[in-house]
């Protein structure tokens, strides 16, 4: 219960303290509008103008810009190059997105278990988040050397031909695969690992019980059990693949042949290299709707099939 006192003092005691909570939130903002600068220059206000240019032709040197209203968006749809550049990028996503899940898996059920040097092999295996992808696509564009590459030499080894993996239209695409799960598998271990070690221990416990085996355990106890972290790795795997673009600019840019040239990359050649920023735009937008549409899709199965609630 409040007292009548306390509560006929109260306006007289927030009018007394409003100068404080000004000078706070003066000091709030002065303190947000840097970020709050960058925030807004970088990122709203490219994503506005971006819409604004999908309805234009523009080639970012001129101060005219002729509206021409859903025609970059028809040009774009009935070009024969984007149906061939989405089919790499869909390729890349289909093969790319299960095969890191599947190995981020194993290496997070065997790191899980107690084994020696258990956190030197996690760092390990985490590094290649960490490492820049540039640069880490020079080293790889190395591995993949035709002549002195290490996996070629590896072939070598085990009697098999050599592949020129970066100049090889059947090849170049499984070199950006390779690197693609290798990039991804040290972030994708850790949310794993995670959501292992989530899982209480009495559940394995009880089957054992029942003598239930290693093989049971992984398929009844800890698949079910993951959903939520594998429906978390798989919307954001699908959204990273669709987005690709610093490995394939260093390694191929787009060849041999477009064999590799992926929507990111088309984007990037149509802005930057062809300065027809209308179009660009227009294909961003619909790079956005197609990774907005899938990601929905996961939504909603996951809802359906596992019953969360979103």
């Amino acid at each position: 219960m409040f007292r009548k006192d306390s509560m006929s003092n109260y306006p007289q005691n927030r009018q007394q303290k409003s100068p404080f909570f000004k000078r706070e939130w003066f000091s709030a903002i002065l303190f947000l509008s840097p970020t709050m600068s960058i925030f807004l220059v970088f990122i709203i206000f490219p994503v506005f103008f971006s819409f604004y240019l999908s309805f234009h032709r523009w080639n970012m040197f001129s101060s005219q810009r002729a509206f021409i209203g859903l025609a970059n968006y028809a040009q774009l749809l009935h070009s024969e190059e984007f149906w061939r550049v989405l089919t790499n990028t869909l390729i890349y996503t289909l093969v790319t997105v299960p095969l890191s899940m599947a190995v981020a898996l194993a290496v997070a059920l065997m790191l899980n278990r107690k084994i020696i040097g258990k956190k030197l092999l996690r760092t390990a295996y985490f590094t290649p988040v960490i490492v820049s992808s540039v640069a880490a696509a020079v080293i790889w564009r190395w591995v993949f050397d035709p002549s002195f590459g290490l996996l070629n030499h590896i072939l070598g080894l085990i009697g098999l031909p050599s592949i020129n993996w970066l100049n090889d239209s059947r090849a170049a695409m499984a070199a950006i695969i390779i690197m693609g799960v290798w990039k991804s598998l040290g972030f994708n271990m850790v949310l794993y690992l995670a959501g292992l070690q989530g899982i209480p221990d009495h559940y394995y416990e009880a089957a054992e019980m029942d003598g239930a085996k290693s093989w049971t355990k992984f398929w009844y106890i800890t698949l079910p059990l993951l959903a939520p972290t594998t429906f978390f790795i798989m919307i954001m795997s699908v959204i990273s693949s669709f987005q690709v673009f610093d490995v394939v600019f260093v390694l191929t840019q787009g060849g041999p042949l477009g064999a590799t040239k992926v929507l990111v990359y088309y984007l990037y050649e149509n802005a930057f290299k062809f300065f027809n920023m209308g179009f660009a735009s227009a294909t961003a937008y619909v790079l956005f709707a197609i990774v907005f549409a899938l990601t929905l899709l996961q939504v909603r199965y996951m809802k359906s099939k596992f019953h969360y609630t979103m």
